[in-house]
């Protein structure tokens, strides 16, 4: 009987040990699966994003010197020509004589043209004299750079005014030749009816060389003195705008680099700011939301092979960098969160997350500078949800 009932107890004692452990295992608090990332040591730089459109730099609209009937326009989109070409034929109109109204008006047209020309021609001589200038400063920045004397930002400083001193000198170039061409069309319109042998064919010629944007007129038909009818430039004369908000316009200086991106390449292109407007100008989104937007002129950095498939008014997209560094400490973006004023993150030690204040510098979308509070390789919680408290048993998800 003593037996039985030491048995009988011997079973209640390990039922009772079963059950303990049972709910021990039940109430032990379990891990959280994390993803973690660790804190590391590179490059970072923060850039300004935004869509932008090509736009050829100097455009050109070859209008009618006379009025008369313009001959069918062979020439289309995209074809070549070479300054002087014949691009049209008009057969001018009988020409009526000109009160003395109208020859006043066309003799002040001439003299307005011709200083329209002169300023042209200054401004030609005046560029000429800063692209030659410019050179120079290149030439001997180049000697110095060889010697280790001047800095390599202030070389690529030389090359970038060279740059722009030659692209100066080119469209006071090509304003010359428009303003030549607008004298032309105003003295035009002073020739006599006989000086023009009873409708003889007057030739319009390209001002340039370059290639056809577009087709004003196409067919034969009557057109008046002055009237549109080629568009026309140099598409190797190729920049890029991009409407910025104004107050990250603010942080773009001219010479910033970019990076040019999902324009149809399978690579990204390079370019740099030429010049940020110093006027504004407002925009409604496509949330009807009024916008501050500033216009930022950037030309490309590459040589034209690479970038040659581009054409007038194709859309990119532009990521601006207003700061990098080569080696800085950081963290990714989306393990950072709030207390208080400061920043925090989860540091996983060991089985545990422990949250620690970090101070934050510069961040772009995807990583954070970290100025103090972390050291580099310790790890990271990704996306840090309200489960997760200091303490708290966290488990790394394997990457």
């Amino acid at each position: 009987m003593k037996a039985l009932r030491h048995f009988r107890n011997r079973k209640v004692l390990a039922g009772t040990l079963v059950v303990a452990a049972l709910l021990a295992v039940a109430l032990w608090p379990s891990s959280i699966a994390v993803d973690a990332a660790p804190v590391t040591r590179g490059p970072l730089d923060v850039t300004v994003d935004e869509e932008g459109e090509t736009r050829v730099r100097d455009r050109f609209v070859v209008s009618a010197p006379v009025s008369g009937r313009v001959q069918r326009i062979e020439l289309e989109p995209g074809d070549r020509v070479t300054r002087g070409d014949v691009v049209a034929t008009i057969l001018p109109a009988a020409a009526t004589p000109l009160d003395a109204r109208a020859r006043a008006e066309a003799e002040a047209a001439v003299a307005a043209s011709r200083a329209t020309l002169g300023t042209a021609r200054a401004e030609r001589e005046r560029a000429s004299a800063a692209a030659r200038l410019a050179t120079s400063e290149l030439e001997r920045h180049r000697a110095l750079a060889a010697e280790n004397l001047v800095s390599r930002q202030a070389l690529e400083a030389r090359e970038a005014d060279a740059r722009a001193a030659e692209e100066a000198l080119r469209a006071a170039e090509f304003a010359a030749a428009s303003a030549t061409h607008q004298l032309e069309m105003a003295q035009a319109r002073l020739i006599p009816a006989s000086a023009t042998g009873g409708g003889r064919p007057v030739a319009v010629r390209a001002p340039l060389d370059g290639v056809v944007f577009k087709r004003v007129r196409e067919s034969e038909s009557v057109v008046g003195a002055g009237e549109p009818l080629l568009e026309m430039g140099d598409p190797a004369k190729l920049e890029i705008v991009s409407d910025l908000l104004s107050p990250d316009a603010v942080q773009v200086g001219p010479g910033a680099q970019v990076r040019v991106e999902h324009w149809g390449g399978d690579h990204p292109l390079h370019a740099r700011v030429r010049r940020v407007e110093p006027s504004g100008f407002m925009k409604i989104s496509a949330l009807g939301v009024e916008e501050q937007r500033v216009n930022v002129v950037m030309d490309f950095d590459d040589p034209l092979e690479a970038w040659s498939a581009l054409g007038d008014n194709y859309r990119v997209e532009v990521r601006i960098v207003v700061w990098e560094g080569q080696s800085e400490l950081q963290v990714p973006t989306s393990s950072l969160l709030r207390r208080g004023d400061d920043w925090a993150v989860f540091v996983v030690e060991g089985s545990r997350a422990r949250l620690r204040t970090v101070v934050i510098g510069r961040r772009n979308g995807q990583a954070a500078q970290v100025l103090s509070g972390l050291r580099e390789g310790e790890r990271v919680v990704l996306h840090p949800s309200d489960t997760i408290t200091d303490g708290s048993r966290v488990a790394p998800r394997a990457s």
